[in-house]
Parts: structure tokens; sequence; C-alpha cells
């Protein structure tokens, strides 16, 4: 089991990449606003009972795939809510049942993540959506995090997302599903 576990700042481009890779190998996409939505219909942003579910949701998603020999992509944008012991728990959920981990680093500069949080897709997603409330994130210090060390780092500005799709397909050496993950499979 392969854990693709992509990760960048806002509007680096995670999502849409992770669609190509997606597409390109079959593995299912978990991209991290599925649990924020989820926990955020119930509890605010940064609550005890919203850090608490979405760790104890993503890890346990990553834990069962890994048990079930699953690949699987997952997006991560790292904030200061995240428990700094969470990079850590992820390895061990899924390498307790013989999976790995790839960090993929996804960069982009202050300038173009400036330019690109306005695209219309994002406030569509509820992701940050405007430059204001991107820069008071940044200057707040929302998006301070540890490092996370980069099995591998693409710059979203030098390649387009199928692009970078295709070099982290190649540098990871992912061996495509034989059929995509459907939720309703059509009847034979």
């Amino acid at each position: 089991m392969k854990l693709i576990f992509l990760y960048g700042p806002a509007a680096c481009g995670k999502l849409t990449v992770a669609r190509e890779l997606a597409a390109l190998t079959h593995y299912p996409l978990f991209h991290n606003h599925l649990v924020l939505d989820a926990v955020t219909a119930v509890f605010p942003f940064g609550s005890e009972p919203f850090v608490r579910l979405r760790s104890l949701y993503w890890l346990s998603m990553f834990e069962e795939a890994a048990r079930q020999d699953r690949p699987l992509i997952f997006t991560f944008a790292p904030e200061r809510t995240v428990p700094e012991s969470f990079i850590e728990e992820t390895k061990a959920a899924v390498e307790a049942h013989g999976g790995e981990v790839y960090f993929v680093e996804l960069a982009v500069s202050p300038e173009e993540q400036m330019r690109r949080v306005e695209n219309p897709d994002r406030k569509a997603s509820k992701k940050i959506h405007s430059r204001e409330v991107l820069k008071k994130f940044r200057d707040g210090g929302g998006a301070a995090y540890r490092p996370i060390p980069a099995d591998l780092v693409i710059d979203t500005e030098v390649l387009d997302p199928e692009a970078a799709a295709q070099a982290i397909a190649e540098a990871l050496a992912l061996e495509p599903l034989p059929e995509p993950h459907v939720m309703y499979p059509d009847p034979e």
C-alpha cells in the first residue's frame, strides 16, 4: 500500500494535481476537504472537537486503507491547528500494516499563490478564496507548521497539473490499478 501524501500551501494546486494523479493511477483520492467539510458542519474550525475528530477520521482512513492494501492519494495543507504528532501518526498507521507513505511537497511562490487564491472554484469548494483572507491567514501564523521532510518536491509554477502528476507517478514508480475507484459501478 502506498499513501501519496500531497502537501503545500493554499492555492498551490494540491487538489488539481491530486485529481490528475488519481486519473493516471486510478488510486482513490481522499482530499482533506472531505473531512474538513464533514467536521465543520457540526463543530467550528480549530475547536477541540474539530481537531480531535479531523485527526481521527484522517488516521482511521489511512490505517484501514493500509490494512486493506488499498493505495491512496491524500491532500494536506499544513496549518497550526493540526497536531504536531500528525505526520508521525500517519506514518505509524500506514507502516503498521506494511504500507509506505510518500510525502510530496507542492511548491508555489507567494506571488503566484496570491494570484491563484481568487479562482472561482476555490470559493465553491469553501477554501480560502480571497487575497485578504489569505493575507490575514499568513500574517496571523495560520500556515505555521513544523517542516515536513519531502520525498519529492514539485514546483506547480513550472509544471502544469498533468505534468506534475506524471512526474509524481514516475518518481514514485506508481503502478496504476486496473480500474478506477467508483462509488456506484455501472451494472455489467
